[in-house]
Order: C-alpha cells, then sequence, then structure tokens
C-alpha cells in the first residue's frame, strides 16, 4: 500500500462527523474501523467495489477500470441506478491488464485507454479506478491521470481505492476523497439561487430521486447537484456553491458533507425520504436550512402547506392497505439508512417490525431505531441464514424484506419476501414511494401461491390405504 493511500484513509479514519470516531483515542483511531474476517466467510463488497459503487451514477463521465477484466464485472448493472440523458456510465471500460503488464506495468496502457475513450466517447472526464493488482505493481495512477489530463485538456480523476484497502464502506469514502481533491470546486455553476441544495449518498436507485424532485420543484428548491444519482459531472464540480448539503446514505459520504462545511461554509443534515413522516421531516429541515442560509421566510409557509397537501393523499391511498396489514410482522433484514428509515415507513402502515439488522449501521442509525422502537427494539447484529430461517419457518414473521442474497431463505421457508436493498425494481422514496411500498408488501404477502405452496402434498402423512380409498 502506497504511502499515499495510507495517508489518505488516515485521514478518512480522523472523521469529525462520526462521534464514535471522536471518542477514541489517538492509538485506536490510527487502527480504522474495520473488523478482521474470519476466514473462509464472505467478505462482502472490497473497497473498489464501494468506491464504483459511489460515483458510477455520475452518468455523463466514462468509468474506466485499470486492473483485469474480471474486476470491471462488479455487478452494477444489477444496482438500477438510473439516469435522465446520459448512457456512458452503462458501457463497461477497463484496461484488461494481462501478465506481461504485471512483469513490465501498465501506466502506458492506461495511457492509451484514457486516449481511446476520450477519442470515442468525448465524455466530459473519465474516472480512473486503481485496483489490487494494479496497486499491487505500483502503477502510478496519479501521475498517469495528471499527464493525461495535461495532454488531452479534459478532467481525468484517479480514484486511489485498491480492494485491499479496506471494505465497500471504505470505497464510499475514498471514491468520495477522490471528488473532494479533484472535482469539487474546479467549475462554477452556470447559475445560482439562493434555493439550491446537494443530496448526498442518494444513488436515484430505479427512479427514487425522480420521486423526491418533484416536492422540491414545487418548493423552487433546486438541486445543484446529486452526488452521485443521476449527476452530471459539471453540476458536482460546481456543488460548492449550494447553499445546504443534504446527507442521504447512512453517512456513507459523510466525508464530503463535512468538509464541503469546512471549507465552504455549507451546513448539512441527515435526513430520509423513506416513509410519510420522515419525507416531511426532511424538508422541514432543508427549509429551516436554507431560510437560514438566506432565502426567503415564506419559504417555511409553503413547505408546511405542501406537506399538509401530500401527507393527506397518501394516508388516504395508504387507508385500505391498513386494514389488510395491520399487525402484520416484518423480518427487515437491511443496513444503514434503511434499518431506522423503512421501520418508521412499516410502523406508519400499522405493520409491526419483529426485528431489523444494524449490521452496517452507524451509531447514529441505532439511536434513531430505538427513538422509533422503544427500548425493546429488536436490533440484530449478524443473523445467520439459520436464524432466518428458523423465525420465518415458525412464523415469528409474516413476510421478510432484504436483499436479493436472503430471498432464498425466506423461500425455502414458504414465506413472503420483498427486495429491499439496491437491486430492487421499484422505487420507494417520498410519499410516492410510500405508497408503492405498502402495495408491493400487500401482493407479496398476499400472494395466492403462499396457500398452495404451504398445503401438504397428498402424499406426506397418509397411508397407502387412505390414498386408494
Amino acid at each position: 500500500m502506497s504511502v499515499t493511500l495510507k495517508q489518505k484513509i488516515a485521514e478518512v479514519f480522523d472523521e469529525p462527523g462520526c462521534d464514535k470516531n471522536q471518542a477514541k483515542s489517538d492509538k485506536a483511531r490510527k487502527k480504522g474501523c474495520t473488523q478482521q474476517l474470519s476466514p473462509g466467510a464472505a467478505a462482502g463488497g472490497c473497497a473498489f467495489d464501494g468506491a464504483k459503487i459511489a460515483l458510477q451514477p455520475i452518468v455523463d463521465v466514462a468509468h474506466l477500470v485499470h486492473g483485469p477484466i474480471a474486476c470491471e464485472g462488479n455487478s452494477w448493472d444489477n444496482r438500477h441506478s438510473a439516469s435522465s440523458g446520459p448512457m456512458i456510465y452503462r458501457t463497461g471500460f477497463t484496461t484488461d491488464i494481462n501478465e506481461l503488464d504485471v512483469i513490465y506495468g501498465g501506466e502506458k496502457r492506461l495511457f492509451r485507454s484514457i486516449r481511446e475513450v476520450l477519442d470515442k466517447y468525448d465524455p466530459p472526464a473519465v474516472f480512473v479506478y486503481q485496483t489490487c493488482v494494479t496497486a499491487l505493481i505500483g502503477d502510478d495512477i496519479e501521475a498517469v491521470c495528471k499527464r493525461a489530463s495535461e495532454k488531452f485538456g479534459k478532467p481525468i480523476i484517479p480514484v486511489n481505492a485498491p480492494g485491499f484497502a479496506g471494505p465497500k464502506n471504505l470505497g464510499n469514502k475514498l471514491g468520495a476523497e477522490a471528488l473532494l481533491d479533484y472535482v469539487i470546486g474546479t467549475q462554477e455553476p452556470e447559475r445560482s439561487t439562493p434555493y439550491d441544495i446537494n443530496i448526498i449518498g442518494e444513488y436515484n436507485l430505479s427512479g427514487e430521486l425522480w420521486q423526491v424532485k418533484p416536492l422540491l420543484d414545487a418548493l423552487g428548491i433546486r438541486i445543484q447537484a446529486c452526488i452521485s444519482g443521476d449527476g452530471r459531472y459539471r453540476d458536482v464540480a460546481g456543488s460548492h456553491r449550494a447553499r445546504v448539503n443534504m446527507m442521504v446514505c447512512s453517512k456513507s459520504m459523510i466525508n464530503i458533507a463535512t468538509k464541503m462545511q469546512q471549507r465552504y461554509g455549507i451546513p448539512y443534515f441527515e435526513g430520509s425520504f423513506y416513509g410519510i413522516g420522515d419525507t416531511s421531516d426532511a424538508l422541514r429541515q432543508m427549509a429551516g436550512l436554507l431560510v437560514r442560509q438566506g432565502a426567503p421566510e415564506d419559504l417555511l409557509v409553503r413547505t408546511e402547506k405542501l406537506i399538509r397537501v401530500e401527507e393527506a393523499r397518501a394516508w388516504a391511498r395508504i387507508r385500505s392497505y391498513r386494514k389488510r396489514l395491520s399487525a402484520k410482522r416484518v423480518l427487515l433484514i437491511t443496513g444503514g439508512v434503511k434499518s431506522w428509515s423503512v421501520v418508521a415507513a412499516l410502523q406508519e402502515a400499522g405493520m409491526e417490525v419483529v426485528g431489523t439488522s444494524v449490521k452496517k449501521s452507524t451509531k447514529e442509525d441505532k439511536e434513531r431505531i430505538k427513538e422509533i422502537m422503544g427500548d425493546d427494539a429488536h436490533m440484530i447484529d449478524n443473523m445467520t441464514p439459520r436464524e432466518m430461517y428458523d423465525m420465518l419457518r415458525d412464523a415469528r414473521a409474516d413476510i421478510m424484506l432484504s436483499g436479493g442474497r436472503s430471498q432464498f431463505v425466506a423461500l425455502k421457508a414458504r414465506m413472503p419476501w420483498l427486495d429491499i436493498n439496491q437491486e430492487r425494481h421499484y422505487a420507494y422514496a417520498g410519499y410516492e414511494g410510500m405508497v408503492e411500498l405498502v402495495r408491493q408488501i400487500d401482493k407479496a404477502i398476499h400472494n395466492p401461491v403462499w396457500r398452495q405452496v404451504r398445503k401438504t402434498a397428498p402424499w406426506d402423512g397418509d397411508t397407502p390405504e387412505a390414498l386408494l380409498a
């Protein structure tokens, strides 16, 4: 690991936005926040994967992976981050280094690859991702990117987050550091208003940003940059002129919010667009901060009026589902912001959460869960597939909400399952998203297939004489 990367990781771990980190001693803080993995256990995503997840939703730039072709196949296509225009982010670019490159170095191949991408696609910028192999052989992507940027006159952004640096969450932050070092503040926006905001940690999964944007449009609030869902390079480069930052995704990119506050004086708050109450709270906090930053005070009045109208409309549409879902029990296996924000949304629909996973949640996330569910909150740190299966088989839950990797546990237990993670095909943000979430849960629980698969087979439990009778 290069000295530069070590310094960057140390800087990321010295995060003022993390109360737990700040409570540590200097010696403990230097060790970082990662736990050693058990040999043979599934490790989850690596730092490279996390950096690419965080940055690839910037849809108009080329994302070039400097490494073996297998590193490019990181399953991003399953994440459904949507674009309202450019589609170059869906094209996989890789230098596809081979054995000779490992021996002689891959820097020349990287330079040629950057030139080829610019010649064929002409993106406003190219993001270059370091991987384990190229980091181990000593390829200096920062030097190559600097030389290519000077040669071709376009920003070439090095993202130094090789997989061995740490887990996926660290990769999110290292990707954010690349934006802070090379992108944010490098261009001025075409126009600026007192109502400009940035949304950080929102990836526009299945178009969730588009369920929130009409609410902001109705209030005259303008999204300067979404970092990074449906993002544009120029908007992110000019995001330092926004008045307020909203932090969405469980502080995965908290370093952007804290450093923009330090460098540009932009205040930030953490909020959620999952659930009726949380959406309303997010709009109120956003309006309040904008007014404190100089926006007209009538924004607060207009915000309350919009909230009353939208909440009444959402509750009216949910009412018919509440009768069918009342007291239904949910097992929620997710993490981060969804570990508490989806809990609130489910409770609004009249459902009971019998357990919520906190494996990927921060201390602040856990405190919010306690506020919502009380002191007897059923927080699960690391539930094994066998424990999930037993809970579902014993009917302590009526449905499981989780990511795709857990769906087969629910199907084996012959219980309903709904995808709540990044691979989902439905958008659940804002008031419209809450109605859609309740609709999908209702469809899953009351699907007639479950009555069929739970029936005892005709040949089970009966004697041959009974079957012939």
